[in-house]
């Protein structure tokens, strides 16, 4: 079995590990949202629970947009890795005097 290089595993452990934050995120915001309406109910009941859970919302919104560019990044860095390593497989008969890829 081949070796890979050392920043595919990284490539792939980081966009998997966004995956898991992108999974766990509804999750964690149900409970951020919920938990204030469980323990202080009076104190959400007003006019200042109406805002804060409108800071969350939007706190929120902004999370998955960032984790979603970064779920972005991670992917084009792994296919980068990947065709990278697929192109280094393709060995040295495959390639010119100057180290290009021959066509």
């Amino acid at each position: 079995m081949p070796e890979r290089p050392l920043f595919l595993e990284r490539a792939s452990f980081r966009r998997r590990r966004l995956g898991d934050a992108a999974r766990i995120l509804p999750v964690l915001a149900a409970l951020v949202i919920l938990a204030p309406v469980w323990w202080v109910p009076a104190l959400v009941s007003s006019g200042g629970g109406a805002t804060a859970f409108f800071v969350l919302w939007a706190l929120l919104i902004m999370a998955i947009r960032v984790l979603h560019r970064a779920l972005l990044r991670a992917e084009a860095a792994t296919m980068r890795a990947q065709a990278e390593a697929m192109h280094d497989d393709d060995g040295p008969a495959a390639r010119d005097k100057d180290g290009t890829h021959a066509v």
